[in-house]
């Protein structure tokens, strides 16, 4: 992997990025003394709608990370993407036990202003422009599944409006 914990990853003809958000040593106490282990928290994406997130538990951070990598993805969701802005389509608060994580949009220009944690998962999905503010616990695990259910949460004019039974124009 190169410094800032990110690798491309070539599967089914597809590019994934993968980062390394957390990586945790996890020590066992037993009759001759500690075994230690680790668990590593992994996001991957497509950078065009889609990310995962994935933890993986071994006895050696390569191979945690190989397995939380695996697991993300596996477990990957559709983020819809407003196209000119490359924002979010509405604000949204994600919620994952004592974790909470606001994710609004924001015009051309403004970035990802994020914490290191939420940034990881919004640059994995292909967001350029989102403002967010981490809320209640800082917990890596609490607020990489809040920002994910943030995410799970969203949906995009064309699913609106067709909720209520109008057009795209009326609704902008």
């Amino acid at each position: 992997m190169n410094q800032d914990n990110k690798k491309n990853v070539e599967t089914d003809g597809s590019q994934y990025e993968e980062k390394v958000i957390y990586i945790n040593r996890v020590a066992k106490v037993v009759k001759g003394g500690r075994r230690f282990s680790f668990s590593a928290l992994v996001v991957a994406g497509d950078r065009n709608g889609r990310v995962g997130i994935g933890l993986g538990k071994a006895n050696e951070v390569p191979e945690a990370i190989k397995k939380a990598s695996k697991q993300a993805k596996k477990s990957m969701i559709r983020v819809p993407i407003t196209a000119e802005a490359k924002t979010i389509p509405h604000d949204v608060i994600g919620k994952f036990c004592s974790g909470r994580v606001l994710l609004k949009p924001a015009v051309e220009g403004t970035g990802v202003i994020a914490s290191a944690t939420v940034r990881g998962i919004l640059e994995a999905a292909g967001l350029q422009n989102v403002r967010t503010k981490t809320l209640r616990s800082r917990n890596p695990h609490n607020v990489v599944k809040a920002t994910l259910d943030g995410l799970k949460q969203l949906r995009d004019f064309e699913q609106i409006a067709s909720a209520r039974g109008k057009q795209v124009a009326e609704i902008l």
